[in-house]
Order: C-alpha cells, then structure tokens, then sequence
C-alpha cells in the first residue's frame, strides 16, 4: 500500500477550513439553535413564534418577534428585552452557536440561576450586549473582555461581581465602545485611565459600583460623551476641570461621590448640560456665577456640601423642573425673590440654607410644584393665603423655621397632600385636627412641637380619615388620646409626648397596627396606667400583655409618666424586636423578670427611677446588642453584677441609689472593655478596690480623637415616596458632675466618668486608676479610703472634676496635680 502527504502547511490549512465548517451553520441549522434555546426557557410573549421543525423547509426564524436576520439568511440580532423569560442560561445552551450574533439583548428577564457563561466569548462578532435587569448573578467571566467589536455593553442592575478580574482587564480590547453600563455592579477596583482614550464613548453609568481612587478627569473631554452617571461610589474621589465651549456633555451624575474642590467657572461652557446633580459631594468655595448659562438645565442638586457666600439668580433657567440647595454653608440672605419666576419646578429644596426672609410669598406663582421642602431655615412670617394656590403639593416641609401664627383649615386645599411637617416652629392658637384629617392622602403629619393648642372630637369613622403612617403630636397640649387613633392600622412611628394626657393607655393603642407599629413614645404625660381586658380585675393597671403582641415594636419609651404595676413576663417576647425600652420615671414595682432572650437586640435599657426590686435579671446577659442599661434610684438588693462585663457593645452603666451591696469583685482581661461610663453611687458596696478593677477598661485609656458624636437610636423607615428617613432618639441620663447632679439630654461618644461616690469602700485609691488617660469626671467621694493622694492622678490631663472629699485620706495635695490643665473642681 502507497501513502501519499500533504505538505505541512496545506494540512493545517485544510484543518481550519474543517474546524470553521464545523462551527459556522446553515440557516436552518440556526433557526432549530434558536428554537432549542427558546425551549430551554419559560416564556410568555413567545408563545406566537412560530414552531420550527428540522424538517420544515416553510419554517423561517427570521420572521418571529426580536428576530434580526442579514441578507444571507443568518440570524444577527436577537431582542428579547422584557419578555418575561426565566430559567437557566447554561454553558451547554444553542444560544452560544449563533455566531453571527451582532446584537444580543436580554434585558428586564428573570434569569436568577443563571451566570453569565464563559462561551459568551464566542460570540465574537457582538456588537451590542444588553443583559441588564435580568438577575444574572456571581462573576463576569473573562471572556466577555475577547468581545473587542463591542460598541454598546450593558450589565446593569445584576448582582454581579467583577473582582475576579477588575475594570482594566474587562475593558481593555473594546476600544470601540459607545455605552459602558455596569450600574449596580460590584466592580470595587478604580476606572482604568485609559478610558480617556476611547473616543467613541457617549454613555458611561457606573453607579453603585464600589469604584475606588481617583476619577480620571479626562475622561470628561471625550469629544462625544454625553451621560455621565457616577452615583453612590463613596470611594471615588476627584475634581471637575475646566470644560470646553465644545462639550456635548447632557447628564452629568456624581452623587454620593467624593469629589471635591471647587467648581470652575467654565461650567457655564456645557451649554448642553439638562441634568446636574453634585449632591452628598465635598465641593467648596463659591457657586460659580455662570450657573445661569446653563439654560437647558431641568434638573440641578447642589445639596448637601460645602458652598459658600450666595446663590446667584437662577431665573433664567426656564425649563428646571427640579432644584434641589439644601445644606451647605452659604451666607444668610434675602435673594431668593427670583424662584418665582422658575414656574416650570414640581421640586423645591431649600433646606438648611440660613435663609432669612419671609420666603413663603416667592412661591406663589410655581403652581407646578409638588414637592417643597425649605426646612431648618431662619424663614420667618406668616403662611401667607397665595401658598394655598400650590394644590399640587404632595410633599410639604417647613419644620425648624421661625414661622407664627395661627394655623387655618385652608390646608384642606391641599388634596394630594402626603407629608406635612411643620413642627419647630413659633405657630400658636387653637386648631382643630380636622383640618389635617380630611386629607384623605395624608401618611406623614408632624406638628410637633409648636404652641398649638389641639383641638379633637369624637365623630370619626374609618371611611373619613388618612391611613398615617407617621404622627407626632408632641407638645401639642392633648387632654387625651385622640380618639381617632381607633381607626389607624397603618401606623408605624407615634408621637405623643410632652402633653397633658391623663388617665389610662386605650386597649385600641395596641389592638391596631400590631404588625406595623415601630416606635411608640408617651412621655412626659399624666398617664396613670392601662386599660385592662374585662378578664382582668379593673383597678390592675398594669403594661398589658397585648403589648407584647407588637411584633414591629422596635422604641417603647414611657418615661415620665404615673404608670404603675409590674412587668409582663410576656415582654421578652419582645426583646428580638425591641431596641430601646424606657420606663424611667414611673412608679412600676416589683422584680425585674427575665427580658432578654438569646438574639436580642435590645440597645437600650433605662428602669431609673421607679420601684423595681429583688435581683437584677441574668438574663440581661442575652442581650449581647446592649450599649446602655440604667436601673438608678430603685431598690435593687444584690452584689455587683460582674456578669455585666460579658457584653461586648456595653459604654453606659448606672446603678446608682439602689441597695447593691459587697465587694467589687476582680475582673478578667475580656470585662467592660468598652465601658466609658459607671456610676454605682449611693449604694452599700464595700471592701477595697483591686487594681485588676481598672485595668480592663481600655475605653478610658485614650483620648478620643475625631469628631465627636451623640449616642442614641435610629431607625431607618420607608416614607411614602419611596425614599428612606430615620428616627433618631439620643440617649440621655442623670449623673452627678462637677458637684451638681444634672441631666444630659445627649451622651457624646467623648465623655468618660467614674462615679462611686457614697458607698464603705476602704483602703488605698487603686494605682491602676493613673492609666485612665480620657476620664474627665472621677468621684470617690463619701467613702472610707485611707493613704494619700495619688500624685501619678497628673496622668489624667482631660480629668476635669476630682472629687475625693469626705474620707480618710493623709498628707499633702500633691503639687502634681496643677499639671491638670483641664481641672475645673478639685474637692478634697
């Protein structure tokens, strides 16, 4: 037998010319490709495509819906978009054998099994990718950066990582693109430089990206760019440079960002700009003055950074529709006579501005407006009659202001009305709650606190109010519980504080909004107790059990009131839901029963001043979350409970005034190590202080550096416009300092004290006591400590009261302590 061969390059050759048969199919062949793919996948608009068969020569994909075919017959593009598609996308799927594949687009689906396979990479004649919306999830593979004839690349809106691989190595082949979209996804590396040199980009959005280090300022003299989105990347830093009278730039997004610097007057060049928006940024220095050239503008948010001087006239930016300037440090000053002119706005945000004027006559004429928020100014007056032209208002906010006047009934013109808060202000006189109720859109009303006199009726039905979801009412001078709460199912912050409420909490507080009601205050009101189910004997007041069936309960503060009774053991049942629980100043009794159970997220405890007695409950333990607990001015009987120093987040402790008694036991290196402040004063604790007592205390061995801040609450809820606010409620105490006993509405995060005062402690003061760098306030006053003053106290440069009077110490005052240069009292 004869064998012959083919030169080696001839082989090789007939090789790709196989290999390139194998992989390139007929039309036919692609239509029964595309018909197995759609059967791979759930449909709903698909169900009119026509079947095919294989052995159907009338059977053409080409003419189904989304179906792009060239003059050759093969299938090109594919437009999918929004057709309810679900299931998985494989590697194995007909999908990757359409090479001729230029367009595909798979947007607003359901793919969430699905990732984005790596045989993506054959589709190398993409010139378009759309799988945005589509839940896609896990890593991008690497393959999609083989797609180098890409012009359009969208991947937003999918859970999608692309950390494996970064930005640079993604996009370092697709020098053609036009539109980058990869909102939404985690890239969490910077923006490759080279980007600048991509002149065919039009479109970049790249909003919560997790993008890091310096924006390439470059990129903004793309000769073709016009949409800009860089939104929510808190890590991203830049400045904006000097633009060109050539820029094409419309939408220009940094919100969130941490771009900073000032602004340059060239802005006034982007004469083709339609939407600013440098919100939450760290710009500075002055609002250029040719803002107003900028005469396409219909969006522009300048809020929240650091501007100063004035905000010049904008009246010639007709077609705004949105402006939004709160929050910045501009001067005080009356120029804001020109927004009357700006009659194309629906929104309106002047907050915190230090505006000093009677602004509210401005707005008249802007009877487009549905959203107007000028809160914490210095804006004064009257609410004039011409406001009441403003019948599209969904939104209205003018709390902190130094408004007056009576409150009329006129706002019942405002039919659309969802959120009025006019709190903080100087209003007076009596005003009936109808006027507010019959807005019937109404979920957010705050009146509090002004000098209104709140007048309410009996009448209501459910078919005649709003369904509220927020209400504040505090200081509004109620006699009683309006009695159209009866009917509000919906509510889940409620805010009765600071009236003149008497008699006994209404069942109907907790029958309704069981399953939406979050926070909940009475404070500083008459209160003497609780309606009872008829199964309960009548003159038993205390907290109910159907309060424990308020599953979304997370602030319960019923502080100064004349409650009495004792604790359902039931309130446990909250502890998994419950942040704040404030029962000061009443008159419960009884013991403290178990409240804390494994998983709680209770953060604050306060049971002062009432008549609580017996142990304190172990299972305070559980409550792993817990930064404040006050159980001050009770009878409390046991040994100190060291057990305490288990919880990891604990800064604030008071026991004071109670009947706690014994030595204080030694403590382990893991104890109250974040424990800044202590008050166990007033009670019958004895023995001598071991040094190890002090040594664990590493929240007071520094100085704090940094700003300081308010401890206290929040929680974070849904307004009606689908946006989110929180609640805040700082926490505060009783505690004696520099000699005087007062109260602190607020606790910076700053402030340490150690407060044993007025117990049979013995012995020497404990050396350990010179490493408390941060103490500002110590008090081992009314005690029995023998020996002489610590000269190493010197130690102690932010010490600003010392009080060590009535004991039994010896010697001289050390001169060592003059080197205090905070020290404001020394008693001795």
């Amino acid at each position: 037998m004869a064998f012959s061969f083919l030169p080696t390059t001839s082989l090789l050759f007939l090789l790709v010319i196989l290999t390139c048969s194998a992989s390139l199919l007929s039309h036919d062949e692609e239509c029964l490709a595309l018909f197995e793919f759609k059967q791979s996948i759930l449909h709903q608009k698909l169900d009119s495509w026509r079947k095919i068969r294989s052995n159907t020569s009338d059977s053409d994909c080409c003419l189904s819906d989304g179906v792009l075919c060239s003059n050759t017959g093969h299938v090109i593009g594919l437009d999918w978009s929004g057709s309810s598609l679900s299931g998985v996308i494989n590697s194995s799927s007909t999908l990757f054998k359409l090479v001729h594949l230029q367009m595909l687009n798979l947007s607003m689906n359901n793919f969430v099994e699905s990732q984005i396979p790596s045989e993506i990479g054959r589709l190398k004649q993409l010139r378009s990718l759309d799988l945005s919306y589509s839940g896609f999830n896990g890593q991008i593979p690497n393959e999609i950066s083989h797609l180098a004839q890409l012009s359009s690349l969208d991947l937003s809106g999918n859970p999608l990582k692309l950390r494996s691989i970064g930005l640079e190595y993604l996009l370092q082949n697709m020098t053609r693109l036009e539109n980058l979209h990869l909102s939404g996804v985690d890239v969490s590396s910077s923006i490759p430089h080279f980007l600048a040199n991509f002149s065919s980009l039009r479109s970049i959005k790249l909003r919560d990206c997790q993008l890091q280090d310096e924006f390439p300022s470059a990129i903004f003299h793309l000769p073709k760019l016009k949409y800009l989105n860089m939104r929510n990347n808190s890590n991203l830093t830049g400045s904006l440079p000097e633009f060109h009278n050539n820029t094409l730039l419309e939408h220009l997004n940094l919100f969130s960002t941490g771009f900073a610097g000032i602004i340059q007057e060239s802005m006034g060049n982007l004469k083709h700009l339609e939407h600013l928006d440098l919100e939450r940024c760290y710009f500075s220095g002055r609002i250029p003055g040719s803002l107003p050239n900028l005469t396409q503008l219909t969006y522009l948010s300048l809020y929240q950074n650091e501007f100063i001087g004035l905000v010049p006239s904008l009246a010639s930016l007709s077609k705004l529709t949105v402006l939004v300037l709160g929050y910045n440090s501009l001067e005080i000053g009356h120029m804001y006579d020109w927004i009357n002119k700006l009659t194309n706005l629906n929104t309106l945000v002047l907050e915190g501005m230090n505006i000093q004027d009677e602004i509210l006559p401005y707005f008249a004429n802007l009877t487009k407006l549905s959203y107007l928020s000028v809160g914490n100014n210095l804006i004064f007056g009257r609410i004039p009659s011409s406001l009441m032209n403003l019948t599209q208002l969904t939104y209205l906010n003018l709390q902190q202001n130094n408004l007056q006047g009576q409150i009329s009934s006129s706002f019942l013109n405002f039919k659309s009305l969802e959120l009025l808060s006019i709190s903080f202000n100087n209003f007076s006189g009596a005003v009936g709650l109808d006027s507010f109720l019959g807005l019937s859109k109404l979920k957010v009303l705050d009146l509090a606190p002004n000098r209104l006199s709140l007048v309410t009726t009996t009448n209501y039905t459910n078919a005649t109010q709003p369904e509220l979801k927020f209400l504040a009412l505090s200081s509004c001078n109620l006699k009683e519980f309006p009695a159209f709460l009866r009917f509000q199912l919906k509510m889940a912050i409620l805010h009765l504080d600071n009236n003149e409420i008497e008699g006994l909490v209404p069942n109907w507080i907790w029958n309704n909004s069981q399953e939406t009601l979050q926070i909940i205050s009475l404070r500083e009101n008459f209160i003497t107790g609780f309606h009872q189910h008829p199964k309960f004997l009548s003159w038993i007041r205390e907290i109910p059990p159907l309060i424990c069936e308020m599953k979304s309960l997370r602030f319960l503060d019923l502080s100064s009131n004349k409650m009495t009774g004792s604790l359902p053991p039931c309130l446990e049942n909250l502890s998994n839901s419950l942040s704040a629980l404030i029962l000061k100043q009443n008159n419960f009794h009884g013991p403290v029963m178990n409240k804390c159970t494994h998983g709680s997220l209770l953060k604050r405890i306060d049971l002062s001043e009432n008549r609580f007695t017996g142990l304190v409950s172990k299972s305070l333990a559980n409550c792993t979350n817990l930064e404040f607990l006050s159980l001050a001015d009770n009878s409390f009987e046991d040994v100190f409970p060291l057990w305490l120093g288990t919880l990891p987040s604990l800064q604030v402790l008071i026991l004071s005034s109670n009947k706690f008694y014994g030595a204080i036991p030694s403590t382990n290196s893991s104890q109250f190590l974040k424990l800044r402040i202590v008050d166990i004063s007033n009670n019958n604790f004895s023995g001598q202080l071991l040094e190890k007592s002090f040594q664990t205390l590493n929240a007071m061995k520094s100085v704090f550096v940094g700003e300081s801040s308010a401890m206290g609450f929040k929680v974070h809820f849904k307004t009606p416009f689908n946006s989110f606010s929180s609640f805040e409620a700082p926490y505060s105490m009783t505690l004696t300092n520099k000699g005087v006993k007062r109260e602190y509405p607020k606790i910076l995060n700053i402030f340490t004290a150690i407060d044993l005062s007025c117990n049979n402690f013995e012995g020497q003061i404990p050396q350990s006591l010179q490493d408390l760098l941060g103490l500002e306030s110590l008090n081992l006053s009314n005690n029995h400590f023998t020996g002489s003053i610590l000269p190493s106290l010197r130690n102690l440069k932010n010490l600003e009261s010392l009080d060590l009077s009535h004991n039994e110490l010896s010697g001289q005052i050390p001169q060592q302590l003059l080197q205090i240069g905070f020290l404001a009292i020394l008693n001795v």
